[in-house]
């Protein structure tokens, strides 16, 4: 069988030594098992990964180009810290990367997402019931990572995997900013159902205040217990 011009074809590759190394620090980081400002030590992770301190120092190079991590000269690198400031930020980032994904979907491809969005809310909706708010923002985030992939486009993606990483530092041992954990269940359920079948401008309102809400409730906290650290780089 002629299989005609292979030229253009890549080949399949697998995740790199680095890409697994970047990856499990980053789930540290989100899971608050690496806290801000933590120093990482090299040979201690490289000893821990029993990998050559190569692949080490491309990982740790990937996450300070995401900001995840940060470097001071002379004194090593460290997990980063996040200001109040920071969290506006990124909250308002995820408002124009969310909404811009919610742009897509809206252009026919509707029920697929609200299908999708299912998995999540079921998971939050399973973590309500036990009490256990870490899981409940785990589904949170898969929700909103959910609704960019569904747009379809890949740069999307990759703008939001960082905010959402660095949405998780915001809340640290916080985890959630809701009071009553169905409640934040339910924010999404009328979200989804809203994405389903509710009017354009409608769903648009909605995602905007729902991101709007949770950086007031940060606020509120951050005024009352000082939450959100202060990033010391000096």
């Amino acid at each position: 069988m002629v299989l005609g011009d292979l030229r253009d074809l890549r080949p399949v590759t697998r995740p790199s030594t680095a890409e697994l190394i970047a990856e499990q620090i980053r789930s540290a980081i989100v899971r608050g098992t690496l806290v801000p400002g933590a120093q990482l030590g090299e040979a201690e992770l490289a000893a821990h990964f029993e990998v050559s301190r190569g692949p080490l120092r491309e990982a740790m190079q990937r996450l300070l180009s995401e900001g995840l991590l940060y470097s001071i000269r002379n004194r090593g690198i460290f997990v980063a810290e996040l200001t109040f400031d920071d969290v506006v930020d990124i909250y308002r980032s995820r408002r124009v990367i969310e909404g811009g994904a919610l742009e897509l979907l809206l252009d026919g491809r509707r029920e697929h997402t609200w299908r999708e969005l299912g998995t999540a809310i079921e998971a939050m909706r399973d973590a309500a019931h036990r009490g256990d708010a870490a899981g409940v923002s785990d589904g949170d985030q898969r929700f909103h990572e959910i609704l960019v992939e569904s747009a379809g486009s890949p740069r999307l993606v990759r703008a939001a995997r960082t905010l959402l990483v660095e949405t998780r530092m915001c809340l640290g041992a916080l985890q959630t900013t809701y009071p009553d954990l169905h409640r934040q269940v339910d924010e999404h359920v009328v979200l989804r159902d809203a994405i389903r079948s509710g009017e354009a401008d409608d769903v648009r309102r909605l995602l905007a205040e729902h991101l709007h809400d949770t950086v007031s409730r940060l606020r509120e906290r951050q005024d009352a217990d000082g939450v959100i650290t202060s990033r010391s780089r000096a």
